[in-house]
């Protein structure tokens, strides 16, 4: 039998813009600039506002997340999780520090539902794997406290992804 934290993941192939969840996360920068990857098709599915939002909150330091409304999108926000500079490369402990700031916002709101992509394994280089491992970590250790998250789901691009993303969290201890 999955314990408790593990009942509330969802672990899934899509497109997060399209996640019915009440945030969903942007791997960003810390300038807050939607620029491509998951970024990119917020704004170009969110509309402007969200960059304009962005642009009010920005910039962030690393490791940090800040929320804004979610423009067109089915979600009513984005959280924004700076793992990176503009151009840079995420690493483990800005990684490990967006996921849980961007964890600790939907709960400061009182969200009950959020959609993760793997942050960080795109243009900003992070290992797919290790990032699975360290997601998965935060999300058992935020969701073993006191939250108002009942549902979480990771949504990954395509298959492979999926399948790095299952196999590593199976192995996240309990």
């Amino acid at each position: 039998m999955p314990s408790e934290w593990r009942s509330k993941i969802t672990i899934r192939q899509g497109d997060i813009t399209e996640a019915q969840v009440d945030a969903i996360v942007n791997a960003a920068n810390n300038d807050l600039k939607l620029g491509g990857g998951v970024a990119g098709a917020i704004r170009t599915k969110g509309g402007p506002s969200i960059q304009q939002e962005c642009d009010a909150a920005g910039p962030v330091r690393i490791g940090e997340a800040a929320i804004t409304g979610g423009g067109n999108l089915r979600a009513r926000y984005v959280i924004h999780a700076a793992s990176m500079r503009l151009g840079g490369r995420t690493t483990e402990p800005s990684l490990r520090e967006s996921t849980r700031n961007a964890l600790v916002l939907a709960k400061e709101k009182g969200l009950e539902s959020i959609a993760l992509p793997a942050i960080g394994t795109g243009i900003a280089g992070f290992p797919l794997d290790r990032c699975a491992e360290i997601m998965g970590a935060e999300v058992r250790d935020h969701l073993k406290g006191e939250t108002s998250l009942r549902r979480v789901e990771f949504v990954l691009f395509d298959k492979p992804s999926l399948y790095v993303f299952q196999h590593a969290f199976a192995k996240v201890p309990d």
